[in-house]
């Protein structure tokens, strides 16, 4: 980890490692106080307090979007409230500035046919060649839980063996975004296609002391690098491939491989709908399924328009502009 290097360097590097022995992931953390420390050491030469005017100019010149804005000032905010803690600074001179208005964002949701699409382009990148096959298999199975559990990126490729309970026919999901823990059904056609391909692996790779449930080589897992670029190819291949776009104050997003975790939840609503089932009572399930902190975060999928009605709405905000 690179050191900081403003008149604070010492005081952020133990923010860190406080953070860090609480448990929390530091990766963001670090990328914002980070940009906060460019800042600082290029405006503040000299230890001096710094008054909440700085903090509004800090604000103003942060050429990036208002959602990032808005991280970098709520994450100097809780640091300068553990050096009020620590009894550096009297007052949290960060506290009373206020976060910018975020834009909307719009993800871009998949079709169950463009899913369909996308899981059998995938699989027909497999080269055959013993080199390779076992390792683009495990990518196709990454993708294909994406696409049929809705889980994160990061949560397949760190799926160990003894996560996968066969006779159940569950995956256990553990230390997710928010560190919870969760157990979920695997549907029957992912299982199916999960048991051959651990059967092809007991049969072609020598692997006995990998631990990974997904192997990405002889003794380790899967990279989401290699994973995003055969998602990718496979997006421009099926002819989705499209730019994020910023129409005022709207963000119409990329397709991106977290897209098929917002379609899985988009579709599995749109699915209890076509059964003349109610989403607002599936939702509990839903959250719980895909492991969500708050209620909140799922009910958002309710607002979120299909794949054929975002394009439509796309298309229409994009000709009122022109």
């Amino acid at each position: 980890m690179t050191l900081f290097n403003s008149f604070l360097a010492t005081r952020l590097t133990d923010y860190i490692a406080y953070r860090q022995s609480l448990g929390f992931s530091t990766k963001a953390l670090y990328a914002h106080l980070k940009t906060f420390d460019r800042y600082l050491a290029r405006r503040q030469k000299e230890p001096a307090a710094l008054p909440a005017s700085f903090f509004l100019e800090l604000r103003a010149d942060l050429k990036v979007e208002s959602r990032s804005i808005n991280r970098v000032i709520s994450t100097v905010r809780m640091f300068f409230g553990y050096l009020v803690r620590c009894g550096d600074y009297a007052v949290n001179p960060v506290k009373g500035i206020p976060l910018l208005s975020e834009n909307e964002i719009i993800p871009f949701i998949f079709s169950a046919k463009q899913v369909d699409q996308l899981l059998l382009v995938v699989c027909r990148t497999i080269r055959k060649q013993p080199r390779y096959f076992m390792k683009d298999l495990a990518v196709y199975l990454v993708i294909l839980l994406l696409a049929r559990c809705g889980m994160r990126i990061s949560e397949p490729v760190r799926l160990l063996k003894h996560h996968y309970r066969q006779s159940e026919r569950t995956l256990y999901i553990e230390k997710t975004k928010f560190k919870k823990d969760r157990l979920i059904p695997v549907p029957k056609a992912v299982n199916t296609q999960l048991q051959n391909y651990l059967n092809a692996r007991n049969n072609l790779m020598d692997d006995a002391h990998n631990p990974f449930l997904l192997a990405g080589s002889r003794c380790g897992g899967l990279t989401p690098e290699r994973v995003r670029f055969i998602f990718n190819q496979a997006v421009k291949a099926i002819g989705i491939e499209q730019p994020r776009r910023v129409v005022g104050r709207t963000n119409f997003c990329a397709p991106t491989v977290h897209s098929l975790r917002h379609s899985f939840a988009v579709n599995t609503l749109l699915q209890v709908k076509s059964r003349q089932g109610s989403p607002q009572q599936a939702l509990p399930v839903l959250a719980a399924y895909m492991g969500h902190s708050e209620y909140k975060h799922t009910v958002k999928y309710l607002k979120m328009v299909d794949a054929d009605q975002r394009e439509q709405l796309l298309d229409f905000v994009l000709t009122q502009k022109r």
